[in-house]
């Protein structure tokens, strides 16, 4: 497994990397966001660890909008300094999978990283995902209904392709929290539906059959709604 680790702070990177490499991973230590964006966009790395504050003009959030806009969907698991709640809204909202805050426990870290690979590999078990005449990509990251192109931001892809591997299932706050967000409670915001608002206006609006349904007080079903065929 290749890691590369986009950390500035020499000590932070010497400890990640040495970690690493005695947990069995193949790592590589870039201290600045340029040469970060160059080694993230050009080779190919089954993990990105990624600090958040970087020297020079590109910081972590500008290299993970560009892997995310580039349709590269490494996992990238942002470090930072940075730990209240509208940072790590702020980080997992612009493309990130996991974040950390410093400081941080070794072991803490790595398991992090376990969970995002085994995410990462069942995620590319299936090359697409079909619901009626929804189609989504894993491989492109491009989704289509009834071959109509529809653009969808990183947080919204992670959350239809969650709802689309969950046909049928109900679906809610707590499962959407922690499967997209990472979130182990409940920030008490509005951010659930007004992601979901929005896939729902992408996704349904203009279309005969919705696929995204709304069980009040429940949670959410997602998929064609076979008793009105």
């Amino acid at each position: 497994m290749r890691c590369l680790v986009i950390e500035d702070e020499a000590e932070t990177a010497a400890y990640v990397c040495g970690g690493l490499r005695e947990a069995g991973y193949a790592a590589v230590a870039c201290p600045d966001g340029a040469d970060g964006l160059y080694l993230a966009t050009n080779e190919t790395w089954d993990l990105i660890i990624l600090d958040r504050m970087l020297p020079g003009k590109i910081d972590g959030l500008a290299i993970v909008k560009t892997l995310r806009d580039l349709g590269k969907n490494t996992p990238v698991l942002i470090l930072s300094a940075l730990a209240n709640l509208d940072e790590r809204v702020r980080g997992l909202r612009g493309g990130g999978d996991d974040y950390l805050t410093k400081p941080f426990a070794f072991p803490e870290l790595l398991a992090r990283i376990e969970a995002l690979l085994r995410r990462s590999a069942l995620r590319e078990e299936a090359v697409e995902l079909v619901a009626g005449d929804l189609k989504l990509d894993l491989r492109s990251r491009k989704v289509q209904r009834g071959g109509t192109a529809i653009p969808l931001q990183p947080r919204e892809f992670r959350l239809l392709e969650y709802l689309m591997r969950h046909q049928g299932q109900v679906v809610t706050r707590t499962m959407l929290l922690q499967a997209v967000w990472d979130y182990h409670f409940d920030p008490q915001t509005g951010v659930i539906d007004v992601q979901l608002s929005r896939l729902r206006q992408k996704i349904d609006k203009g279309f005969e059959r919705p696929l995204l349904r709304t069980l009040r007080g429940i949670g959410y079903i997602f998929g064609v709604d076979e008793a009105n065929e």
